[in-house]
């Protein structure tokens, strides 16, 4: 069977694991909103939050009465949890071949490895593009009783696409651990602590002003749905990093696999 296929197949039901989960996250969601929606006095409980809680949340930067200032909280979840889905499946799909002694198989095919990276890699890159319409979808179905304005339809756009490019850079990153590592075990648990490491470093440069720096470190402040809702559009600097952590991890990704010995 062709590699690509087989490995749609195979992550099916990774996949609607997924979905069936940001679906219901999307649904309580919408049902939470009903009572901030229009109502002003609901925002007085932020007051009594600590500050710093607010600015980790970047919660300062939206009105939570609108659907749209709602929906840019929530890209804080649709971030992590793209991040989360794409580093698995792309440090699974490669290392899943020792784990499950499969990897002579494999071999033996009249391929390359870099055909069978390839196609293993678009495979995951398919996951990732689905699990961003189903976001997508759902949003748009579980919101359609707020009738949403062409103002929340083009923010949920960039926040698709922000989402999308997310999911880009840590399917890259989760390939590159799953071609180079040795110990093939560790690899999706590796690419889950860098997330959740890079998460914690979009934190501190966002309550604490002279940490800003950091944010070149962690792609959670290159897509900041507080800049991007009021900018309308992504900014170039952290497009251009991401492109340049997409080239060097996949580069990296097939030098790697190419060179090292497989666990057979």
């Amino acid at each position: 069977m062709n590699i690509f296929l087989r490995e749609l197949k195979a992550n099916l039901k990774s996949l609607l694991i997924w979905s069936a989960i940001i679906a219901l996250l999307i649904m309580i969601a919408a049902a939470k909103f009903s009572a901030f929606a229009g109502n002003p006095e609901m925002l007085a409980i932020l007051d009594s939050m600590p500050p710093a809680m607010l600015d980790a949340m970047n919660m300062r930067a939206f009105n939570l009465t609108t659907l749209s200032g709602f929906y840019g909280l929530m890209f804080l979840y649709f971030g992590l949890m793209g991040a989360m889905a794409a580093a698995i499946w792309g440090s699974d799909i490669i290392s899943k071949e020792e784990r499950d002694k499969t990897v002579e198989f494999s071999l033996v095919l009249p391929v390359s490895r870099s055909h069978v990276v390839t196609a293993k890699a678009l495979a995951a890159l398919v996951n990732c593009i689905a699990f961003v319409l189903i976001t997508w979808g759902i949003s748009l179905v579980a919101v359609r009783s707020y009738s949403p304005d062409q103002v929340f339809h083009e923010f949920l756009r960039l926040e698709m696409l922000a989402m999308f490019l997310i999911e880009l850079i840590f399917l890259a990153v989760g390939l590159l651990l799953g071609c180079a590592m040795k110990r093939y075990k560790l690899s999706a648990s590796t690419a889950v602590g860098i997330i959740l490491g890079t998460y914690m470093l979009s934190i501190l440069s966002e309550m604490q002003k002279d940490l800003d720096f950091l944010k070149y470190f962690t792609p959670f402040r290159y897509f900041d749905a507080g800049e991007f809702f009021h900018s309308g559009t992504l900014e170039g600097i952290y497009l251009l990093l991401t492109a340049l952590i997409l080239v060097v991890c996949v580069a990296a990704a097939y030098l790697t696999y190419n060179r090292r010995d497989l666990y057979i």
